[in-house]
């Protein structure tokens, strides 16, 4: 990562036109606005790119954790979704653990992708997690290979950050557990 320094800060209503900037900037997934895991408070039967959007605004508005923003020389580079588990969509973890967060999301620009950015993205996402009183984080990586859920992370970057596999959740995603200590 050739000495550039990085910072991260959590998304609120501060940093929201960053936040905005990163997600409708090219390659990025303004489409969903990650919020896959999300209810979507929708009039139509989908739900179109703009309600996601002011779904995720309302959210950070209303001051619920949503992720972490990281910079790269003040500008936003990259993103991860990690926020209490209760305020996702079931994603199939282990229900019987309490105050777990999930990790359910990331967003890299094409030009710090396999760099190891992932990793600095997830540690800061574990840190986070634990400072607000976190005793578990959960992720739900695929393998390499996937078709899909590609943007939940792989398997190997939640390993080596020491996660274990619980079990697999529908077709391709892998429960991962780290006990936060």
């Amino acid at each position: 990562m050739d000495g550039t320094t990085f910072n991260f800060c959590p998304i609120g209503t501060d940093n929201w036109l960053d936040f905005e900037m990163l997600m409708e900037s090219k390659g990025a997934p303004h489409s969903c606005w990650c919020t896959a895991w999300i209810d979507v408070a929708k009039e139509n039967k989908k739900a179109d790119k703009s309600e996601k959007k002011a779904t995720m605004k309302q959210r950070i508005h209303c001051g619920i954790p949503v992720g972490l923003l990281a910079y790269s020389e003040n500008v936003p580079m990259g993103w991860c979704a990690v926020a209490p588990r209760e305020t996702y969509r079931p994603l199939g973890g282990d229900e019987t653990k309490p105050l777990v967060w999930s990790v359910v999301c990331f967003f890299i620009k094409r030009q710090f992708r396999g760099q190891g950015f992932s990793r600095l993205l997830l540690d800061e996402a574990i840190d986070y997690a634990k400072a607000h009183g976190a005793k578990y984080i959960e992720g739900y990586p695929v393998a390499p290979d996937s078709p899909s859920y590609r943007f939940m992370g792989f398997n190997q970057l939640f390993e080596s950050a020491d996660f274990k596999f619980v079990k697999t959740a529908g077709a391709r995603r892998n429960v991962m557990l780290r006990e936060l200590d």
